[in-house]
């Protein structure tokens, strides 16, 4: 039993070196660790701050992105629009130039056609009087090889012609 009740003298003892050991911790470890503490404190509570802070840029951040995501997919609608646009325009005006161009080339050929046409025309006509004066020609000298007939075609002539 002696274990458990200690004598008075040692309890003082005890007490008188539990102050000097508290004195001694108080003066020269319990301040350095308080402002261990403080500033450790102080650089949690930073950190949190910058947390939030980093947080509530990130969100920021992530709204312009998907603002400028959305500004982005805008502007490609009307860019691919407008290129529809041209395209279609573009198509439009080579159909346009190429029906012009179709109708001046059919325009052209019916045009070379007709002086083809003319052109042909007159030779057939040359061609005909040619061989019509040829013709002519053989008929009278066959019809006037001998001298009576010749003299009666000049009596004809001479009677047909009026004098004033």
């Amino acid at each position: 039993m002696a274990l458990v009740t200690p004598d008075i003298g040692l309890i003082i003892w005890q007490l008188i070196v539990f102050l000097i050991v508290l004195f001694i911790l108080r003066a020269f470890v319990w301040r350095p660790i308080l402002s261990a503490l403080k500033t450790r404190e102080f650089q949690i509570e930073d950190s949190l701050r910058a947390a939030e802070h980093a947080q509530e840029e990130m969100k920021q951040i992530k709204a312009d992105n998907e603002y400028l995501l959305q500004e982005a997919r805008i502007e490609r609608d009307a860019i691919l629009k407008e290129a529809r646009d041209e395209a279609s325009h573009i198509i439009e005006r080579a159909k346009a130039e190429t029906s012009d161009i179709t109708s001046k080339m059919i325009q052209d050929a019916r045009e070379a056609i007709e002086v083809e046409k003319k052109a042909a025309l007159s030779e057939v006509k040359a061609l005909v009087a040619s061989l019509s004066l040829e013709i002519a020609e053989k008929v009278l000298r066959e019809k006037l090889s001998d001298d009576k007939s010749q003299k009666a075609l000049v009596e004809k002539f001479i009677k047909d012609v009026k004098v004033n």
